[in-house]
């Protein structure tokens, strides 16, 4: 491998939504996510919706489900 062409790998928190941390490695130092494994529905069981952008909205809107 080539010298000085590389990112460094270091040690990363990272820091979810939720409130959950934990450490990883990874180019960055902090890394932000919106749903981990301690809040995603198919491991949680829990139905959550995420809605980015105004998409839920629009569609209950839409078809009158409010």
């Amino acid at each position: 491998m080539q010298e000085g062409i590389h990112p460094k790998y270091v040690e990363a928190t990272v820091k979810c939504a939720c409130g959950e941390t934990f450490k990883t490695r990874s180019t960055k130092e902090e890394l932000r996510v919106d749903i981990c494994s301690k809040c995603h529905p198919f491991l949680t069981g829990k139905q959550k919706v995420v809605d980015s952008g105004g998409r839920v909205d629009k569609f209950k809107k839409k078809f009158n489900l409010d």
